[in-house]
């Protein structure tokens, strides 16, 4: 099969390919849901469902059978390198501990880098049927409508959202002191276990705020590309520029950002 130039053409290629097999994943996940069946865990609390990998086999088989030369990075089948400049990050359900408790907030994230840049990403939740998307440079919607993140610029009036690594038992820096902090200054703080879902929840002005640590590539690649083209602002705890391989992330409306850094920097990590 012949790759499709990068521009017009190829990038609305990639972006029918991500919707595709987000929604065709997200299919498996809205059946299965209110039943998980065979639950294992990785790690002591992080879990993984036959779900799970239905969903991320038919997510590789969509990105596969369009573009077979191109890599693929997944959370359960990790990545087999080809050397392309191409590089699919998948995440086929984010929010593996809120389905198997039937706590209806999960998604599909579906992300397309080229050498390090992003062209395409796509986050789907299957339980509300609301696909958020975005492409280099053409701006971010939710169903086919633009978002924007909001215009709260009072940190005090800020909805934010956190979350905590599946290692909390393990991991010393665990999050406490920053969600103590910020709840002290922001009007409230949701802790509700998607970060891809989050960010887009960001993306679109329903929250103004997000930060965690112990992230991986899938669980921010698509969704940061969705917050950036809705006007969002994205850094690491320092106020560094952000990549979906770093471990931590805040990202604001821009208008809430430097406060937020200056309550997470300054030691409370």
């Amino acid at each position: 099969m012949t790759e499709p130039r990068e521009g017009t053409a190829g990038a609305a290629d990639f972006i029918e390919t991500a919707v595709r097999a987000a929604r065709a994943a997200g299919a498996i996940i809205a059946r299965d849901f209110g039943s998980p069946t065979a639950v294992r865990f990785k790690g002591r609390t992080n879990p993984v469902t036959e779900t799970d990998l239905r969903a991320e086999e038919t997510i590789l088989s969509a990105i596969r059978a369009r573009h077979p030369s191109h890599d693929i990075l997944t959370e359960e089948a990790q990545q087999a390198a080809k050397g392309s400049p191409y590089l699919w990050i998948v995440d086929p359900m984010d929010g593996t501990t809120n389905f198997t408790h039937g706590y209806p907030f999960v998604c599909v994230s579906v992300a397309l880098y080229r050498e390090g840049e992003p062209l395409a990403g796509v986050v789907y939740d299957p339980l509300r049927d609301e696909l958020f998307l975005a492409g280099r440079g053409t701006g971010a919607t939710a169903n086919g409508a633009p978002i924007r993140v909001s215009l709260v610029d009072s940190f005090e009036g800020s909805l934010l959202c956190t979350g905590f690594p599946y290692r909390l038992r393990e991991e010393p820096r665990d999050n406490f002191r920053n969600f103590e902090g910020l709840s002290l200054r922001a009007q409230g703080v949701r802790r509700d276990g998607s970060a891809a879902l989050d960010l887009c929840y960001v993306a679109a002005g329903r929250l103004d705020g997000f930060w965690e640590r112990e992230l991986k590539p899938w669980d921010t690649a698509a969704a940061v590309l969705i917050l950036r083209e809705a006007g969002g602002r994205v850094t690491d705890y320092a106020g560094g520029e952000f990549s979906p391989f770093m471990a931590e992330i805040v990202a604001t409306n821009g208008r809430i950002h430097d406060e937020m850094l200056a309550v997470l920097s300054p030691g409370l990590q």
